[in-house]
């Protein structure tokens, strides 16, 4: 017997991994609503500050309500790992996807941004499907091709629509996608509390070096609702850490469809944005689709 059977037989293997799907969509869902809130407040503060400091302050935020949510159960040990390259590297790709995204809120409607923002589940499904080689049946892509087609409608592509808010929308997306996979393939050996607590303290020293680049002092209502962005994202993207901790990206990541339905009720209470035609049959071809991969997955 060689040295590295002796070694196979005294590593016990990792029990099988089980997906929880319906509580997955459920985590999903959750964390739209609480992106859409952090979403609309960004929009709202980056006419006054600028984008960094938005960015830095909530990201500040988010990190210290992850770390009192998580440090007292799991201790300093949640930030043992092997893969500390690995979290390096989806905090870089992060920092740049929610730059963009606000950047593209500052230059577009609520709803437009998000639309756009809604090509990334395709991206995911394709990265998770060449990447972690997830098997992606013909009734989900079926719900995806009719989900974005639902987004192109949204979007309303022709020619005012290549402005720059947009690229910027559409670079978030792929990037969102691509971190999509991402996640999913590091979930089979970090925690959801590893992965989010790596993922806010990159994103803390990735917005701090954009401070000397523009800084306001804030007012009080400026700051608390810097934070409130902050204590949003937060739960956010520890809930969507956990949907994709429980299941497949191609299962989850289509409900994140979902953000468009809030962000069109907040653009119209908030700047009086109302939705077009377009909007509206785009939005219930959108959300159909997901509707379609909850009843299925739940049935399955």
């Amino acid at each position: 017997m060689s040295g590295a059977d002796i070694v196979e037989e005294q590593v016990p293997k990792r029990p099988a991994r089980r997906d929880h799907v319906p509580l997955g969509i459920a985590f999903m869902l959750a964390a739209t609503v609480m992106f859409s809130g952090s979403s609309a407040l960004s929009k709202w503060q980056v006419v006054e500050y600028p984008i960094g400091e938005v960015l830095f302050v909530r990201t500040v935020t988010s990190l210290l309500v992850c770390s009192l949510l998580i440090l007292p159960a799991a201790g300093l040990g949640v930030f043992r790992t092997s893969r500390r390259y690995d979290h390096f590297m989806r905090g870089i790709a992060q920092a740049a996807s929610q730059s963009f995204i606000i950047i593209a809120f500052s230059m577009m409607p609520l709803a437009g941004a998000v639309a756009i923002n809604f090509s990334s589940p395709l991206f995911a499904t394709l990265a998770s499907a060449l990447v972690l080689k997830e098997a992606v049946g013909p009734a989900r892509w079926s719900a995806l091709i009719v989900g974005f087609l639902g987004v192109l409608i949204v979007a309303g592509p022709g020619a005012d629509s290549f402005q720059i808010g947009a690229l910027f929308a559409l670079s978030n997306a792929v990037i969102y996608g691509s971190v999509t996979a991402a996640v999913r393939g590091m979930t089979a050996t970090e925690s959801a509390e590893t992965l989010t607590m790596y993922q806010m303290v990159v994103l803390t020293c990735v917005f701090a070096a954009l401070l000397p680049f523009g800084f306001k002092m804030p007012t009080l209502s400026g700051g608390a609702l810097m934070m409130a962005n902050g204590a949003a994202n937060a739960l956010g993207q520890y809930w969507w850490t956990r949907a994709l901790h429980l299941a497949p990206a191609s299962a989850v990541t289509p409900f994140f469809y979902f953000s468009l339905v809030w962000a069109i009720i907040i653009g119209f209470f908030v700047w009086g944005d109302v939705p077009s035609v377009g909007l509206l049959a785009g939005s219930a071809i959108v959300v159909g689709s997901g509707l379609f991969l909850l009843w299925r997955e739940s049935r399955r």
